[in-house]
């Protein structure tokens, strides 16, 4: 059954959520046809998938010029193991499968065609260059926040917590790519951006929880052979809805041992969720693990009452509070007394700006969209949810919560514009296809399944726990299966402190109670930043990231 959380999962992480491309002198195709000048891609048969695009480029890092080789392609996946070993990259029966072409097309078995854009270090001794497989969440959302907003050799260009009048936008070459490290693939999950799903089954075979690890799992495999790169270091980054991903992924991978994962804008359990904790009463944590990014919030906006001096020190007396009096008054439910009700009301409004009379009214349990909605309901102003540094009109005075995202608004027509000028113009791929910003623009079939069978401890490693347990959209069991599995294996955890969409805190609330052992706990870093979901809108921020993901690659890449 379908968790009461899982059913609101569309309202939780989808991230649908100047000049224009700067033209590089060194960016060209690997072939020219006689006389000069770009042969483009050869048109494909219907139902083929088109032909990969490879060009070059060179990006400067650190001072230091990258030359490189891009990818842009498709490599297609079965929609279960046993279908998955007879079709080829391409997606075709290989010949000595002995399967044949279904005759109808809706009648054929599920596949996905996973498009993905690899960057590739030239000159480089690939067989031991650190590889990282890059990819956002939603569900539903494609990865061009990431590729052209943190590790790609090109990144647009947006006014921090502004919304830019519109084109042109502003896309330079990215001096905090990731190549000086690790070669990066960065991949559209099946139905959004370039890939897509087809067949019988298309829906329950790739949108889920448990069906989209698989075809990350699948895929990942597929390059590794096609690009003969199983012995190179391993890496796994997703955002937002990526993280659960990861989880699900790097238990899937079983025989494939990773180096790292890193976790931008975690969420495991989505019962941390402040989106709509209503909807599951009795259970409360949520309220609790948002409040620190409620104080992070109206400290950025002065709206406490005493103003604090500097804002870590702050969350680190708001976080103990947290756990401590708030947790414990909110567990007490209507045994509460009124006075230490009135009491934790005092101190919540201490903490968040919000009036003592509407945190009684609210019963001590504010959601996120109410906080947007109410810090600033004083100047018909709401606050982010995404990244609570922005802000919008009040889009309806009597609503109780935000009805959208000033970020999501503020700068998903620039990313938009620069995936399909890149695309088109850099990379040479994808001038006759639609870009989807969200797997829902590719039909009704997209509604996404929370169940989740998690990993156990039968025999060979495998197998799900006795008796099949289901549980709903928490991970946390896969996270900790495979560093038990793998100890070796290390986790960068980062995010925002003005995230709402995934407050920061419920991260480090969901690592302390991952179920393995606790000498465990020292494989995984925290890195968190003044910023939001998006950390890397901020460009001093981002060139943070970067040097802390390139320091965790270069201290784990030896495996050791």
């Amino acid at each position: 059954m379908r968790s009461a959380v899982g059913r609101r999962v569309s309202a939780l992480l989808v991230l649908s959520l100047g000049m224009g491309l700067s033209a590089s002198a060194q960016d060209k195709p690997e072939e020219k046809p006689e006389g000069g000048g770009v042969r483009p891609p050869m048109a494909a048969k219907a139902g083929d998938a088109a032909p990969d695009s490879i060009t070059e480029g060179s990006v400067a890092v650190g001072g230091q010029a990258i030359a490189y080789k891009a990818v842009a392609g498709t490599l297609t996946v079965g929609g279960s193991d046993p279908q998955d070993a007879t079709i080829g990259f391409d997606g075709k029966p290989l010949p000595e499968s002995g399967v044949k072409l279904a005759e109808k097309a809706e009648d054929a078995p599920p596949t996905a065609r996973m498009f993905y854009v690899a960057y590739f270090k030239k000159d480089a001794a690939a067989e031991h260059r650190p590889l990282t497989f890059i990819y956002n969440g939603g569900p539903g959302s494609p990865t061009m926040w990431l590729h052209l907003g943190t590790f790609g050799p090109k990144r647009i260009v947006t006014p921090d917590t502004q919304h830019q009048e519109g084109a042109p936008y502003t896309i330079v070459s990215n001096e905090y790519s990731l190549l000086d490290v690790s070669d990066v693939v960065f991949i559209d999950a099946p139905g959004t951006g370039l890939s897509r799903t087809f067949g019988k089954g298309k829906a329950e075979a790739f949108y889920g929880v448990d069906g989209d690890g698989h075809a990350f799992e699948r895929f990942i495999r597929r390059f590794l052979s096609k690009y003969d790169r199983w012995n190179s270091p391993k890496y796994i980054f997703g955002e937002s809805y990526g993280t659960p991903r990861s989880a699900v992924l790097a238990a899937d991978l079983r025989s494939v041992d990773l180096n790292g994962v890193i976790l931008l804008s975690q969420i495991l359990s989505f019962d941390n969720s402040v989106d709509g904790p209503t909807a599951n009463p009795g259970v409360d944590q949520a309220y609790a693990l948002a409040l620190p990014t409620y104080a992070a919030t109206a400290w950025f906006y002065h709206k406490l009452p005493t103003q604090p001096g500097a804002l870590k020190p702050f969350l680190a007396e708001v976080e103990k509070f947290a756990l401590g009096e708030y947790m414990t008054a909110l567990l007490q439910g209507s045994e509460l007394p009124d006075a230490q009700k009135q009491a934790v009301a005092e101190k919540l409004h201490g903490y968040t700006g919000l009036p003592v009379a509407y945190l009684l009214k609210a019963d001590l349990r504010v959601t996120g969209g109410e906080f947007s909605k109410e810090l600033k309901v004083d100047e018909d102003m709401s606050v982010g949810r995404l990244d609570t540094r922005y802000q919008g009109p009040d889009m309806d005075p009597l609503a109780s919560s935000i009805g959208y995202d000033p970020q999501s608004d503020a700068i998903t027509s620039a990313w938009n514009t620069a995936i399909n000028e890149y695309l088109h113009k850099d990379l040479k791929y994808g001038s006759q296809a639609t870009y989807l910003l969200s797997g829902r623009q590719g039909g009704n079939d997209f509604n996404w399944n929370m169940t989740h069978t998690p990993p156990g401890r039968g025999f060979g490693g495998g197998g799900s726990f006795p008796g099949g347990v289901e549980t709903g959209a928490n991970v946390m069991p896969d996270l900790a299966y495979r560093m038990k599995m793998n100890p070796k294996m290390k986790v960068m955890l980062a995010g925002g402190y003005y995230d709402l969409a995934t407050p920061y805190f419920e991260g480090i609330y969901e690592m302390h109670h991952l179920p393995m052992p606790k000498s465990l706990q020292s494989n995984i870093s925290y890195h968190y930043y003044e910023a939001g979901h998006m950390i890397y809108v901020r460009e001093d921020i981002l060139k943070q990231f970067h040097a802390d993901v390139a320091a965790f690659i270069k201290s784990t890449e030896s495996g050791k």
